[in-house]
Formats: C-alpha cells, structure tokens, sequence
C-alpha cells in the first residue's frame, strides 16, 4: 500500500513537470485556440501531441491503481 501511494506521487510530479515545462505557454495550444478555437486545441493536444501523448500514459498508470 505504502509503495503504491510513492508510485502515484512519482506519477503526479511527472504530470507537473511535463506540464509546466512544455505546455504551460505553449505557442501551438495558443495559436490553435486563436484560429480553430480551445476545443480543436484540446484535442490536438490529447490526440496528435508528443507531450499529451505522454500525459495521457501517465493518467492510465493512476488510473490501472
């Protein structure tokens, strides 16, 4: 149990940093939101984007505990 509550803490801290880091400004999300509007953004973000590829993979980890 104790292992399990360090993994997901080590899984939200990648999440931070991964956010504050690469998407937090991003220039694309917001050049996105300008032309196509947020939700396109999003979904560019999720689907097509190298980091929220990774977020993604982090958010199924705490969600498989």
């Amino acid at each position: 149990m104790m292992r399990e509550k360090g993994h997901k803490k080590h899984t939200f801290r990648q999440v931070n940093h991964l956010l504050n880091t690469y998407c937090h400004g991003c220039f694309l999300h917001k050049q996105l939101v300008a032309e196509q509007g947020r939700r396109h953004a999003h979904r560019f973000c999720i689907t097509k984007c190298t980091v929220g590829e990774q977020l993604k993979s982090l958010g199924s980890q705490l969600n498989e505990n």
